[in-house]
């Protein structure tokens, strides 16, 4: 069988989608976005690990991949929510997950031999499900979301509409923002940020009285990505992000140049851990989970871990424009697709609605702790009161507010790498924001 009849579909690169794995690192990532796609045996750089058994092959059989989670627990508990959906509609679903770096190795060769998975979960935005759209690797949705009356907030559908068809149902969504710690901002009198100046204040204050202001981790690299879009877009909003995205605008503007400032000046005034680039994500979050740093700049995915490690009250905030409040940047997980090539789309279908439907929406607030790309009711949900207040600003943003974009599952894996590689100079004091935003519009204009 000839597998690549057509040119290889160029996939991002393991370190390009680094942003992507760790907008969800933590135990119940990519769960949720858990992505159906079956290699068992036909994987090369290891084996896929199946979770129902052995598929029998027939119409009431799908396959389902998704990536390898880093919970044992977390994937247990999934399983089993996939057995309620199982024992309901007469539909046996053989769950398989890999490695990352395997899944975008092989996934494609899967999909088009037409051995692969039935449904599949992977990014959203245009240099993941778009790519793989442009490639006919996909099947259309966009009859069966008028069909099931999925409801999917606009912004998020957005991301997996191409060319005008629907093609998926995005994953969990998640915001990047600045954590604070409550205590310490009281026991400073400080109030939370609602500008640059009172983020820079509120950072003099605590280094002025002994303590860690902010602590920032690059040491993989991909943080620096989300650094940048959370100051980018807080200052330029989601048009200005779209417009740089789009090539309509230069990565050498002022604007990208005053946000890459920021991160440095933050820097230079002793508002950071000393040697950023050598402190990797788990030690930085271990940082402030011990009370050692006043804020960390991620995303909402650590709700979680913060509920299970900090011993004192955490509040959120988007990371402040230069004039204003600012605006979160919002991301989106992987979520389910369905291949071109399966014989069973009815089945699949019928699979991506339960995973569409706000039962299983409101299953991943309470037990994975990610937020659906969905309305969901929050009265009664059994939620931390960080959680509660991230899915609230979540659901209001969604409805008419106004997200930012993470760059790095927005923009090509030239202009993602010189973007980690720019951040991570600054830091050092390798490179001016002036040469990095220079690197990065070289980068855009390949």
């Amino acid at each position: 069988m000839e597998l690549f009849a057509t040119p290889p579909l160029e996939l991002p690169s393991a370190k390009s989608n680094e942003g992507l794995r760790h907008m969800h690192k933590r135990p119940f990532t990519l769960m949720v976005a858990a992505t159906a796609c079956l290699l068992a045996t036909a994987c090369t750089g290891g084996g896929a690990t199946s979770s129902s058994g052995e598929d029998e092959g027939g119409a009431k059989s799908i396959k389902w991949l998704i990536e390898e989670p880093e919970d044992a627990a977390a994937l247990a508990a999934l399983k089993k929510h996939v057995g309620d959906f199982e024992k309901e509609s007469g539909i046996k679903v053989s769950v398989a997950s890999l490695p990352f770096d395997t899944m975008r190795t092989v996934l494609q060769t899967q999909l088009r031999s037409g051995d692969g998975p039935d449904v599949f979960n992977w990014g959203s935005g245009p240099g993941f499900g778009g790519a793989m759209a442009e490639a006919g690797l996909l099947y259309d949705l966009t009859d069966a979301y008028e069909e099931n009356d999925w409801q999917v907030y606009d912004f998020a559908k957005e991301r997996v509409t191409f060319d005008g068809k629907i093609y998926g149902i995005p994953g969990e969504m998640e915001t990047i923002g600045v954590f604070y710690n409550k205590e310490i901002f009281a026991d400073l009198g400080i109030d939370p940020p609602e500008s640059l100046d009172d983020l820079v204040a509120a950072a003099e204050a605590v280094r002025e009285s002994g303590g860690l202001p902010m602590v920032v981790s690059d040491k993989e690299g991909w943080q620096g990505g989300h650094y940048l879009s959370m100051a980018l877009s807080s200052a330029i909003g989601s048009e200005g992000m779209k417009a740089l995205l789009d090539g309509e605008k230069s990565w050498d503007s002022p604007e990208v140049v005053s946000a890459l400032e920021v991160w440095q000046d933050f820097n230079t005034s002793g508002f950071l851990q000393e040697s950023p680039t050598s402190v990797d994500y788990d030690t930085g979050t271990s940082l402030f989970f011990s009370g050692e740093a006043a804020m960390i700049p991620t995303g909402s995915w650590l709700v979680g871990e913060l509920d299970d490690n900090a011993k004192f009250e955490v509040g959120y905030v988007p990371f402040p424009a230069p004039d204003g409040p600012g605006i979160f940047t919002g991301g989106l997980g992987s979520g389910p697709f369905v291949s071109a090539s399966s014989t069973k789309t009815d089945a699949a279908i019928e699979f991506v609605d339960f995973l569409a439907s706000p039962e299983h929406g409101k299953w991943i607030v309470e037990n994975l702790h990610t937020i659906p790309p969905q309305p969901i009711e929050t009265e009664g949900l059994d939620v931390s009161p960080l959680f509660a207040q991230v899915l609230e600003d979540t659901a209001t943003i969604s409805s008419g507010g106004d997200f930012g974009y993470n760059i790095d599952v927005m923009a090509t894996d030239t202009l993602n790498q010189a973007m980690y590689d720019g951040f991570q100079a600054i830091l050092t004091g390798q490179q001016t924001p002036e040469e990095v935003s220079a690197s990065l519009e070289a980068a855009a204009q390949k």
